[in-house]
């Protein structure tokens, strides 16, 4: 008896032979909705391993994800996370603490402050970033150039649009580089 998880049936492995996943008989797709939310959860669960293994919640891998680039407001920090700011603020105190980010005085606005990253936590990143990406690859490890491209391209899109609807600008130049939100220094 071969036992199935979800819309797959796997196949237990014998010897040398490799697990191989195939869809069960009229359920080749499932569809926008579903497959979506099923890849989400397939990341979160990635992201939240990745987070475990350091020490931190999502959202803390989030906020560090977020500061490598740029150095926003704690307000900036709230609207890229879909947080209230005194969440935010509390985020932001416990990843002090740690050492992974600290405050500094803006130079637009006396009565904010700048969040960036430190070297602890830029160092705690990019080995996150470096265990995310093989388990990014191990997911992908069956498409082909053109369909990780497309796969690429349509996040990027759907990603992008998403950020413009909540007023962030994610890219800036030719290149697509990252950069603050849109109106802001």
């Amino acid at each position: 008896m071969t036992p199935t998880n979800g819309a797959y049936t796997v196949r237990v492995p014998v010897a040398d032979r490799p697990v191989v996943l195939t869809p069960l008989p009229g359920d080749a797709d499932l569809g926008l909705v579903d497959g979506l939310a099923q890849l989400s959860f397939v990341v979160q669960g990635a992201l939240g391993r990745i987070a475990a293994t350091y020490d931190l919640s999502i959202v803390h891998a989030r906020l560090l994800g977020i500061l490598r680039d740029r150095e926003p407001t704690i307000k900036e920090l709230a609207g890229f996370l879909q947080l209230d700011k005194s969440s935010v603020t509390g985020l932001v105190d416990r990843a002090e603490e740690r050492g992974l980010v600290r405050r500094t005085p803006s130079t637009v606005d006396g009565r904010s402050v700048r969040v960036s990253i430190t070297n602890a936590g830029q160092g705690l990143v990019e080995q996150a970033t470096a265990a995310f990406e093989n388990e990014v690859a191990a997911l992908v490890i069956d498409l082909s150039p053109g369909q990780r491209a497309r796969l690429s391209a349509t996040a990027t899109i759907i990603v992008g649009a998403e950020a413009r609807r909540r007023g962030i600008n994610l890219f800036v130049g030719p290149a697509g580089g990252l950069s603050r939100p849109a109106g802001q220094p």
